[in-house]
Formats: C-alpha cells, sequence, structure tokens
C-alpha cells in the first residue's frame, strides 16, 4: 500500500495591503482568518453603506473605512483588493480595481458569464496585474497532497470522479440565493465547488448532460451533471434544497482516493491502490487539522495571491485563467439549458 505525502511547506508569503469591498458574511470570515494567521493586513474596508464598513473595520481593527468601492481603490496604500459582494457585480467591482492599478481576488464564482469572465482576465493580463478567483480549496494542503499523489500515478489511470456539495436554503424569493437579479441558483453558488474540483483533476470536459430542477423564482435549485473526458467520466451534483454530503472520489484503474466530507474546506482524505470495491480495510489515511478552526484556512488563498501578485503573475498556477472561465462557461451553458433565470 503506497503512503500519502505530507503537504509540501510554503516560502512564507509577502506581506501586502489588503483592502475589502463588500463588508458581508464571507468577507468575515476572511478577515478573521487573515488577522489570525499568515501575513496579509487588511488595510481599508469600503461598502456603499458607510456604517457597514465602518462597523466591519470596527471589528477587524481595520484603520480606514470608505462609503464607496471607488474611494477604495483610489486609495495608494492599497495593494490588492478582496471582492465578495454578489456574483452580478463582480466585473464591475473587479475592473474598476484593475484600472486604478490594483490586483483582485474576486470570490466564486469570478463572474456570472464566461464573457465576464473573460473580460476580466484579459483586463488582468493587459495591465500585469493578478485576476484570481477566491476557490480557497485550490489552496488547502489536502489539494496539494492530492496533486501529488496524482502526479505520482498512485491509482493508475483516472477514470471517474464525483463531488457534490448541496444545502437546504431557506425558502426566502429574496436571498441572494433565490433572487435571479443577485445571481441566484444552486450551480453559482455552490455547484461551482464540485465543477471546479473536477476540473483540477481532469480539466474542462469534452461534454456534458444536465437534469435538474428549477425553484418558483426561476433560478436552478437542483442540478446533476455529467461530464465527459477524452477517457474518464465525472457527476457533479449541486442542490439548495437537499443536505448533500459534501464528499467528492477519484477512482481509477490501480485504486481510489476519497476525500471525506466536507471536501470544500480542511478535511481528510483514504487512499487505496488495490482496484477492489467497497471499503478498504488497507486505505492509506491523512487528516488536515493544522488550523483550530475550518474557515482559518481562508488565510491559504490570501497568501498565495500575494505571492503570485509579487512574482509579477496575472494569474494563479493552481487554477489559470483557461479552467477558470472554463468552468464558468461549464455553468452558465447548464443553467441555459435547465431553462433558468
Amino acid at each position: 500500500m503506497t503512503g500519502i505525502p505530507a503537504p509540501r511547506a510554503l516560502a512564507p508569503a509577502p506581506s501586502l495591503r489588503w483592502g475589502v469591498i463588500g463588508p458581508g458574511g464571507i468577507s468575515e470570515r476572511f478577515a478573521d482568518a487573515v488577522g489570525r494567521n499568515g501575513t496579509q493586513r487588511i488595510v481599508a474596508v469600503g461598502s456603499r453603506s458607510l456604517d457597514r464598513a465602518e462597523a466591519f473595520a470596527r471589528r477587524h481593527g481595520v484603520d480606514r473605512a470608505v462609503g464607496s468601492p471607488e474611494q477604495l481603490v483610489s486609495l495608494p496604500d492599497v495593494d490588492i483588493v478582496y471582492i465578495a459582494t454578489p456574483h452580478p457585480s463582480h466585473r464591475e467591482l473587479a475592473e474598476l480595481a484593475l484600472e486604478a492599478g490594483k490586483h483582485v481576488l474576486v470570490e466564486k464564482p469570478l463572474a456570472v458569464t464566461a464573457a465576464d469572465a473573460l473580460a476580466m482576465t484579459r483586463l488582468g493580463r493587459e495591465r500585469g496585474l493578478l485576476v484570481m478567483e477566491a476557490m480557497w480549496t485550490r489552496y488547502l494542503p489536502q489539494a496539494d497532497v492530492l496533486d501529488q499523489l496524482l502526479g505520482d500515478g498512485a491509482i493508475g489511470e483516472i477514470t471517474f470522479v464525483s463531488a457534490d456539495f448541496g444545502f437546504v436554503a431557506p425558502d426566502d424569493p429574496t436571498s441572494r440565493l433565490l433572487a435571479p437579479e443577485l445571481g441566484g441558483g444552486a450551480l453559482l453558488d455552490a455547484g461551482v465547488y464540485p465543477v471546479s474540483f473536477i476540473a483540477s483533476v481532469l480539466g474542462l470536459p469534452d461534454d456534458f448532460q444536465v437534469a435538474g430542477t428549477l425553484a418558483g423564482t426561476g433560478v436552478d435549485d437542483h442540478a446533476q451533471l455529467t461530464l465527459r473526458f477524452d477517457r474518464a467520466l465525472a457527476a457533479a451534483t449541486t442542490s439548495l434544497r437537499s443536505a448533500l454530503p459534501v464528499r467528492a472520489v477519484i477512482a481509477g484503474t490501480g485504486g481510489r482516493i476519497e476525500l471525506d466530507p466536507p471536501y470544500i474546506r480542511p478535511s481528510s482524505m483514504s487512499l487505496s491502490t488495490r482496484a477492489v470495491w467497497g471499503p478498504d480495510p488497507e486505505a492509506a489515511r491523512w487528516t488536515d487539522d493544522a488550523l483550530p478552526g475550518p474557515y482559518d484556512a481562508l488565510y491559504y488563498e490570501a497568501d498565495a495571491a500575494a505571492r503570485y501578485a509579487v512574482e509579477g503573475r496575472t494569474e494563479s498556477p493552481l487554477q489559470d485563467h483557461e479552467r477558470t472561465v472554463g468552468v464558468i462557461a461549464v455553468l452558465e451553458e447548464a443553467r441555459k439549458r435547465l431553462g433558468a433565470r
């Protein structure tokens, strides 16, 4: 039985000065994680509501709060901007920051449409600035462990990948999860995780099929995608009305890797290097217990963005622009085929 390698050590990340646009729930977790770990500093927060920005600044010890994104990106002491607003505003705000000479880390999905994502990434390349989707799972230590196993051919030829993410959302048609004008729907909010995970293993699909259902507001609330590759198949499931296990499995001709629920944050995995079905009592196991809380791991993506920005990169080497835009294109086409608003 092949063992599971440890994650590779990274050099300390350079410290950048961050501005935050959108002081909502994920920004709260991001600020907590950055404040407790790593070397990044949040120096400013901006919102259309100055009161919200000031309250966020008080909670997180941020020196400056401003009442508009325009004010935030004009601050000379901001190196990079974290954008955590509803999906449809991502392109506008990212381009605002890029035009002002700031790198951007944009919450997932990078954009609602592939055309918007492509325009954002092109502008970043033109300006020599980093445009990176905040797909935090790609920067977890377990992602590096997985990359090593797959790179070493630990399970032979990969033939099948499955991943899911779904939960029961509140039945509130005005919420960002269900409102079409806020980019609602399971695929954009949760489905980006399993599709992105599959793409990190197999690349972009040659084709796919989708089945699903729509909520009363017209957004998708449940979807199952079957993705076809040259020599492999994959299944991605997402939902706003099912409490899914949030598990990922990679199967090959020589074994299987299983990421325990919830695989989207620091978790554990098992490796079976025998082509057996069902549980393998000889499977090797690895667990990530390095941090006290799961959302502390958000600092990994911040440190990664700082490294790439200082290195002069315009895209993440772990999730390049082609793959990021390609995943959004799959989500966009899936919503179109389902007739989602």
